[in-house]
This record gives structure tokens, C-alpha cells and sequence, in this order.
């Protein structure tokens, strides 16, 4: 084999890696999935959103939930016997309240007990399906999220605050247009989210977390960790299995040229104290 053919044989091999690599990842998270599917004798789904580089430009692509998404986890969820639990990995910024209204829905639906994880993150659209759940399980310091709409890049609730604190006629048509809109969005949400707490707590209960949850006491980005989730009245625990997060090691973000943060990925125990010589 000349030099020629090895240099044509590594290109080649080269070009093809990126897909034998997404082909492994593939079917190493098939075998996780089966494997805690096994332990907890449940249907696991997971709606996992990672940030994802364009192949050819590189620009960052950010994934939020969508109607492709509410559409593979309701048929999942269709495919699932009503005795067989449901268990719901969520790893995801939100999205699409449709969308997320749907999966929410069809979860809340289902007879059998849904737990949902949430790894490390579930915002705004995640946490909307999150309360769907019969049970949610976080790490410590895993995040929910508000729930309140954001109307392009404008929180409804900010809106309602310019009616209420200025005179009509120094507001102009568009804010007012805007700031309807706002508040059929918040009481939306609102009736939405009551609904899928009304089964895991008592309805007035359920009315005054959605409340919270959904007027904008909170910036949408504010993170609501597990101890403040279970002041609010969620019924959250932290015993994450150890599966989950091996899960989510399953769904690398892109290789960077120059990692952010490194460290040896071994797990570290104290050292053995040596007993002195009398």
C-alpha cells in the first residue's frame, strides 16, 4: 500500500468518525435507558436538550422543547401500558408552552405513578411538565424555574406593571395590544398549572403555587432549588440514582478547543490515616 492509499484511507476514516462516535453515543444511552428501565421497571423517556454545534459553520444552535418533541413523547407515552410507571429525565431550558402543555397533559393523564428527574436543570416549560409529575427528584442543587410568559423579549407580568403604574394616555397602542395579550398569557398559565398541581395537592393549594409560579415574582431566570421547591409545596426528594446522572454523561455538549473547566474525573476519598509506631 503506497503512501498515497494510507493518506486517502485515514482521510476517509477521518471523515466517517463523527458518525461512528454518534452511533456508539447512540447505543450506549439505549443500553442506560434499558438498564434503568430493568431496575425500575418503568417506561423511561427523556427529553434532553443540549447545545449543539452546526457542523459546518459552528455557530451555536440552541434547542428548546417543540411540537417534535410533544409529538415523540406522547406517542411514547401511548406506547405505555396504564399500570407500567413512567419515569421522565428533563434536561432542558423550556420552550413551546404548547408543547409543553401537551407533554404536561399527557403525563398528568397517565393511571401509573410518574416520577420526574431533573439532573440539573428543568426551566420555565420543563418545570411546567415537572408539575405534572406524581413525584419530582432533583440533586441539591438541581434548578426548576418560573413558569411566567414571556412575550418575545418581554415578561407579560413587566407589562401589566406599565398599566397599572402609568396613565392610559401616556401608554402607546402597541404596549397596550402587548400588555392584553400579557394578561390572558399569565391567566393561561395559571389555570394550566393549577390543573396539573390539583391532583398531588389541594386545589386552593395548588391555585396560590401556580400564582407564585406564574405572575412574576421571579426573574425567568431565577433558579428554584430543591429545598425552596419543597417550601412552595412540591413534593420533591433528592435521592437521584446514580443511573440518571450517568445518563446524562450519555449527552456530551461540543468539544471545545480549550476546555472551561477540567479536573480529574475519578472520585476522591479521603486517605487511609496510618497508625503510628509505639
Amino acid at each position: 500500500m503506497s503512501v498515497s492509499d494510507l493518506f486517502w484511507l485515514f482521510f476517509i476514516l477521518m471523515a466517517f468518525q463523527p458518525y461512528f462516535q454518534k452511533k456508539l453515543m447512540e447505543n450506549m444511552r439505549q443500553r442506560k435507558i434499558a438498564q434503568i428501565e430493568k431496575g425500575r421497571a418503568s417506561r423511561v423517556i427523556l427529553l434532553v436538550h443540549r447545545q449543539e454545534t452546526m457542523s459546518f459553520l459552528g455557530f451555536p444552535l440552541m434547542r428548546y422543547i417543540d411540537i417534535n418533541d410533544s409529538e415523540e413523547v406522547l406517542r411514547a407515552v401511548q406506547l405505555t401500558d396504564d399500570s407500567v410507571p413512567l419515569d421522565i429525565i428533563l434536561h432542558t431550558p423550556g420552550g413551546m408552552v404548547i408543547a409543553a402543555t401537551q407533554i404536561a397533559r399527557a403525563i398528568k393523564a397517565h393511571p401509573a405513578k410518574v416520577t420526574v428527574f431533573v439532573p440539573h436543570f428543568a426551566m420555565s416549560g420543563g418545570t411546567l411538565i415537572a408539575l405534572a409529575a406524581d413525584e419530582i427528584c432533583m440533586c441539591e442543587h438541581s434548578a426548576l424555574g418560573p413558569i411566567d410568559p414571556q412575550l418575545g423579549n418581554q415578561p407579560a407580568a413587566s407589562l401589566q406593571k406599565v398599566i397599572e403604574q402609568k396613565p392610559i394616555a401616556e401608554i402607546d397602542d402597541q404596549t397596550l395590544v402587548m400588555a392584553d395579550l400579557g394578561k390572558k398569557a399569565i391567566d393561561q398559565i395559571r389555570e394550566t398549572a393549577t390543573e396539573l398541581l390539583s391532583g398531588t395537592m389541594e386545589r386552593e393549594k395548588a391555585e396560590a403555587v401556580a400564582r407564585r409560579l406564574s405572575e412574576g415574582h421571579w426573574t425567568h431566570d431565577y433558579p428554584i432549588f430543591a429545598d425552596e421547591a419543597r417550601e412552595l409545596g412540591l413534593n420533591v426528594n433528592t435521592h437521584m440514582p446514580a443511573e440518571v446522572l450517568e445518563m446524562m454523561a450519555l449527552y456530551p455538549q461540543p468539544t471545545r478547543n480549550i476546555p472551561s473547566v477540567e479536573y480529574l474525573p475519578v472520585p476522591y476519598r479521603p486517605a487511609p490515616v496510618k497508625e503510628g509506631r509505639n
